[in-house]
């Protein structure tokens, strides 16, 4: 397979500059070179990236278990946990040299918050025509409520309760909602997260005014107190599926009441492996795919906020202090 331009045009004089976890709720950009592009490698240009709330908090935070080190890297990290790391999985950019027909291309990586990076040309993925560079940084929040659905089992008809609005919850919601004859109820404590909801064309409910006979509930807040409410909404022989990871943190949950009395099942759902039914079937990169071809027709691009690469730093530090509660942070490269 050709490359255009031919390998020796990339050399490790060519630097790029990322973004690094080096303490906790402390992190820096730094400089680096980039090796030389070899035969089947990409060079890719930033365009956008997006921050996730979720692992990618923790990780800021320090709160990954040594346990976890292993399970939880992420494609093309550097580093080790709990730091200094380079972690992250939302990145959109242009192919620069490779391969002939990826050259040009706008295509996502599942790699770190980096100006420049060569990674091998089977780890991106080209965008559909249709779907915007802008809006493909949440293809990796969209594929993670996927497999949730699907681990979820949601069928037709059923009552759905999603506790949690943030972007996978809303995710979640959105392809809950579109089997036939679903009732959806999206449940937060935030007043404003009701604007989701509203773009859904669903109901919202706070956890004290929700209804408490879902068939399903897809818990995705983040916070212990949600795993609770996502409990007290199931009905009888109903599914539970915890969505979050809580890291290193304790989660204290009442199993008494009427748990046993109602039968429910409480199930995990995590990205980093394919459900079992869908296994023999599906990859790992057909699902990204389906992600992608879905962000055609999604409606949360108003929700979404851009700050320069420059700021990701101390816009980490404002987020992991409480201090922001943007539904979805867009990383905007210097030449986006």
């Amino acid at each position: 397979m050709s490359s255009d331009p031919p390998a020796s045009a990339t050399s490790a004089a060519h630097e790029a500059r990322a973004f690094w976890i080096v303490e906790r709720e402390r992190g820096e950009l730094r400089t680096e070179s980039l090796p030389a592009l070899a035969n089947g490698e990409v060079l890719v240009e930033a365009r956008f990236g997006a921050i996730s709330r979720g692992t990618e908090l923790l990780v800021f935070r320090g709160r990954v278990p040594p346990s976890e080190y292993e399970r939880m890297r992420a494609p093309h990290q550097a580093g080790t946990f709990p730091w200094p790391v380079k972690y992250g999985y939302a990145t959109v950019g242009a192919v620069r040299s490779g391969p002939h027909e990826l050259v040009g291309r706008d295509v996502f990586c599942l790699h770190p918050h980096q100006t420049a990076f060569v990674v091998p040309a089977a780890s991106v993925v080209p965008l559909p025509p249709e779907v915007s560079p802008e809006r493909a940084v949440l293809a990796a929040n969209l594929e993670t409520a996927i497999n949730v659905v699907w681990d979820a089992g949601v069928k037709a008809g059923d009552r759905v309760a999603v506790v949690g609005a943030g972007v996978v919850g809303a995710f979640v919601a959105l392809l809950a909602s579109r089997h036939p004859g679903t009732d959806v109820e999206l449940v937060d404590t935030d007043p404003v997260r009701r604007r989701v909801a509203d773009l859904l064309g669903i109901s919202f409910a706070h956890p004290g005014r929700a209804r408490s006979d879902a068939d399903v509930v897809i818990h995705a807040s983040g916070a212990p107190d949600g795993l609770t409410t996502a409990l007290a909404l199931a009905g009888t022989e109903a599914t539970v599926v915890e969505a979050s990871w809580f890291g290193d943190r304790l989660v204290t949950l009442s199993l008494g009441g009427a748990f046993h009395a109602k039968r429910l099942r409480l199930a995990s759902s995590q990205v980093g492996q394919l459900p079992p039914d869908q296994r023999a079937r599906w990859s790992r990169r057909r699902r990204l795919e389906l992600a992608l071809r879905l962000l055609a027709d999604v409606p949360f691009d108003e929700l979404v906020v851009e700050t320069p690469f420059g700021e990701l730093p101390s816009l980490m530090q404002r987020i992991a202090a409480g201090g922001d509660s943007t539904w979805c942070h867009r990383v905007r490269y210097p030449d986006g």
